[in-house]
């Protein structure tokens, strides 16, 4: 059984699981939606995101120097309960975290975070290339917001490609750990030092 792409991002969609869990499922099932839906179901990977609404008030902050004391993060990650807080899992998570944060230098955790004028500054650029481009009238919306979408891909830290593995986004991981843990879990901040430069998050 071949397994695409397609296939692994129409289970995603269905479940919100992670892309490693998705492709793991339709190996399982030799490629049957309807089956690698249920076996996502059993591991409760489907439902990790329905976790979200509740209280995430314990966690941790970690702290992580880089390249010779020249880039600095802290990071907080929330979760519910002090037993996952103190976990080999989410504390694995939250130092990756902080690595992925010092080599990628996010704008935010995610779309609602961005500045709306840097939004719209960027967006006015791509509808402007796209002109002048000379592309027909009616598909420079979808340019446009094809680049406006690359961009957040770039600059928002939830959106981002894992810097140890491209094929899953920050994202991708965080669904992972809260399946793992049964617990919702949320980046709540962080902030990016570099020396001789004003680079906050």
């Amino acid at each position: 059984m071949q397994l695409t792409s397609a296939m692994v991002k129409d289970l995603r969609e269905k479940t919100n699981a992670g892309i490693m869990d998705c492709k793991a499922a339709l190996q399982e099932t030799q490629g049957d939606m309807e089956k690698a839906v249920d076996y996502l179901r059993q591991k409760g990977l489907a439902v990790a995101r329905k976790r979200a609404g509740r209280v995430a008030s314990e966690g941790l902050v970690h702290s992580y120097i880089h390249a010779g004391g020249k880039i600095g993060v802290m990071v907080e990650v929330n979760c519910e309960t002090d037993f996952t807080a103190k976990s080999e899992p989410f504390s694995d998570f939250v130092k990756n975290l902080a690595m992925h944060i010092a080599a990628t230098n996010p704008l935010a955790i995610d779309r609602e975070d961005l500045a709306p004028e840097l939004v719209e500054r960027e967006q006015s650029v791509y509808r402007a290339q796209a002109l002048d481009s000379g592309k027909p009238e009616k598909i420079i919306d979808k340019i446009t917001e094809g680049k406006l979408n690359k961009f957040y891909q770039e600059v928002c830290l939830l959106e981002q490609s894992y810097v140890r593995d491209t094929d899953v986004t920050i994202d991708d991981l965080l669904n992972e750990l809260r399946a793992k843990t049964g617990e919702n879990i949320l980046v709540r901040r962080f902030t990016r030092y570099q020396l001789g430069e004003d680079t906050t998050g």
